[in-house]
């Protein structure tokens, strides 16, 4: 009989860790996820551990200031995700087995004065300097005006894209035309592989807040929805190009917020198709359900009138705007933290 997890990648579904902890890698390598996504708070939790301090000496060391020692960590422990799933980058000649390295979230922040080209071509720069010599290394860049308008070169360039931060209609679509002009300036579209992060539940979060008056069936539900719309706008624009390689939808924040949701309800919904970064307690949490079983739900929809009242209630303009500006401040913070938490390390370090 097959575990949880088994039964979720047999549905089609690809398992990704969002965590580089080479000890959660590991484990989750052995239940079936085959690539894994990183972020600041990711590694920060991880330097708390005091797991890595001779490595944060190391660097120190060699001089390096503490945001270079935060890259210098961040960029060692995506290495070593990436040597985990290498096999499997090998095996589907590209189209699993990656890593997520995030570039620089200070771009996005208020007190960054860089105009949006100028962001876009640090983008550029960034990317190129941390894709080289990898040959199973996402660049994570978000859907954002200095984002997106980096995208269309770092992918002529050969970069394997991660546009992430992304909650609507419209800047999926932005995405998914800017990463398919810098394809077609590549010599070979053979190992041209991009994904394209939906997050979740946080949608969730925002609609108990701002939408008190969806009814019970569509309170909840909104995530779903609006993920399942994406996967089909995804859908409908890169089946007809033919590649070799499939240009996927990652569902991200699949983690439950509320206490009365079962800890499958994200896992579940997407079941099927393209690729789940699931945090590791989540998987645990799944793995623990004996007997729980997943079938193919990506394709279904809720019932028509619970669609209906969410495209009627829901501001998705409004929506996105929110989100985007919570999202910043989650996706800036955290490296700024990060940042703090080296100098202190380095500190007690010292002594």
């Amino acid at each position: 009989m097959s575990t949880p997890l088994e039964s979720l990648v047999a549905t089609g579904t690809k398992l990704w860790l969002d965590s580089i902890d080479p000890e959660k890698v590991a484990l989750n390598r052995k239940l079936g996820a085959t690539g894994a996504t990183s972020n600041p708070i990711i590694v920060s939790d991880l330097i708390k551990t005091g797991r890595f301090d001779d490595l944060i000496k190391r660097f120190s060391d060699q001089g390096l200031d503490d945001e270079a020692v935060a890259w210098a960590m961040t960029d060692h422990l995506v290495a070593e995700a990436q040597k985990t799933f290498k096999s499997v980058n090998d095996q589907t000649k590209g189209n699993d087995g990656w890593v997520s390295f995030e570039l620089d979230p200070l771009l996005e922040d208020a007190s960054c004065k860089l105009s949006i080209p100028e962001k876009s071509a640090r983008y550029v720069e960034l990317g190129k300097k941390w894709a080289a010599g990898h040959t199973n290394r996402m660049i994570k860049v978000p859907a954002t005006p200095g984002g997106l308008g980096a995208v269309e070169e770092m992918c002529a360039a050969g970069i394997t894209l991660n546009v992430t931060l992304i909650f609507s209609e419209r800047q999926l679509k932005i995405a998914n035309e800017n990463v398919w002009r810098g394809a077609q300036r590549r010599a070979s579209r053979d190992r041209f592989k991009s994904v394209f992060s939906i997050f979740v539940s946080r949608l969730d979060i925002y609609t108990e807040k701002h939408c008190a008056d969806l009814s019970p069936a569509a309170q909840g539900m909104v995530g779903i929805v609006n993920a399942k719309h994406l996967w089909q706008v995804n859908n409908a624009f890169w089946t007809p190009k033919n590649l070799p390689l499939k240009q996927e939808i990652i569902f991200a924040s699949t983690g439950t917020k509320l206490p009365s949701d079962p800890v499958e309800k994200y896992v579940a919904a997407f079941a099927g198709s393209d690729i789940e970064t699931n945090p590791p307690k989540t998987n645990e949490d799944v793995q623990a359900k004996p007997g729980l079983t997943f079938t193919k739900q990506i394709d279904k929809m809720p019932p028509a009138a619970v669609v209906e009242e969410i495209n009627k209630k829901v501001d998705m303009v409004k929506l996105e705007t929110t989100l985007m500006e919570e999202g910043l401040s989650k996706f800036a913070d955290p490296h700024k933290a990060l940042i703090a938490l080296i100098a202190s390390k380095r500190k007690e370090l010292a002594r």
